[in-house]
């Protein structure tokens, strides 16, 4: 494990720091829950990066289904355009960032991801979540396609997760 970079503990000082309205704003800005950004902000300090991000895992995972939907509804589908929706204020530049592979997208894998989204929405009641840094268009699309099989039960935890 390498230590943490300045800029790493500094964004932990900072977020230590801000008043609790700000805070909450700050952390709704990496997921859409408000429930996630209202109790991660009440746990604050933060001695470190370990303890903040033990704090949010015990967190997320202590949620309702209905506290991951919301989260989920702040993610642009993979493969979105259009990002200057109001939903996707608080994400979007996050987002961009994470779904660069996309930027090497066929038209084929464009259109594909595009109607198969709208088949992995309608069979789960969300958008389809990936951890999308660093992975090509065509990894995320093997997701995709591998994942419309899962259960809805089983799609929740795996959505949850790469949440």
């Amino acid at each position: 494990m390498t230590a943490p970079s300045h800029t790493t503990t500094d964004g932990i000082a900072r977020l230590n720091a801000l008043p609790p309205a700000e805070a909450i704003a700050a952390l709704l800005a990496c997921c859409g829950s408000h429930l996630w950004a209202e109790q991660l902000a009440a746990s604050r300090p933060f001695p470190c990066f370990t303890s903040l991000q033990n704090a949010s895992d015990s967190i997320w995972f202590s949620l309702e289904r209905e506290d991951w939907l919301e989260a989920f509804s702040h993610h642009p589908r993979i493969g979105e355009r259009n990002l200057v929706q109001p939903k996707f204020t608080a994400t979007a530049t996050q987002a961009a960032r994470e779904q660069s592979g996309m930027a090497a997208a066929t038209p084929e894998q464009l259109a594909e991801f595009t109607a198969t989204n709208i088949d992995y929405e309608r069979r789960f009641n969300h958008v389809f979540l990936i951890c999308a840094t660093g992975k090509s268009a065509a990894h995320m699309l093997d997701q995709l396609r591998t994942r419309i099989t899962n259960t809805p039960e089983a799609e929740l935890q795996t959505a949850a997760c790469e949440q």
